[in-house]
């Protein structure tokens, strides 16, 4: 049986296009998936087009991807990290 512990989310290494890799909470992830899908409605990956609101949307792509296809020549990438304290 898996330990609970490998389904927390800490935190998210983000990664884009020109842009220096930051640490996002997963409410700061889930705004920034929101912000991007927002301006995208007609331009949505085909997994995500049934979903009805933008919310659900974000909220997918945070439980099943780790990337988001941007424009030609551009990137969104993100990734689960657990902080430990020492």
């Amino acid at each position: 049986m898996p330990d609970s512990i490998m389904f927390q989310e800490d935190a998210y290494v983000v990664l884009e296009t020109n842009q220096p890799e930051v640490i996002l909470t997963p409410t700061e992830l889930l705004e920034k998936l929101k912000a991007i899908l927002s301006q995208r409605q007609h331009d949505l990956p085909r997994d995500l087009q049934n979903l009805t609101s933008v919310e659900e949307q974000a909220h997918y792509l945070m439980e099943t991807s780790c990337d988001l296809d941007m424009e030609p020549g551009e990137y969104l990438q993100w990734y689960v990290v657990r902080l430990e304290k020492s």
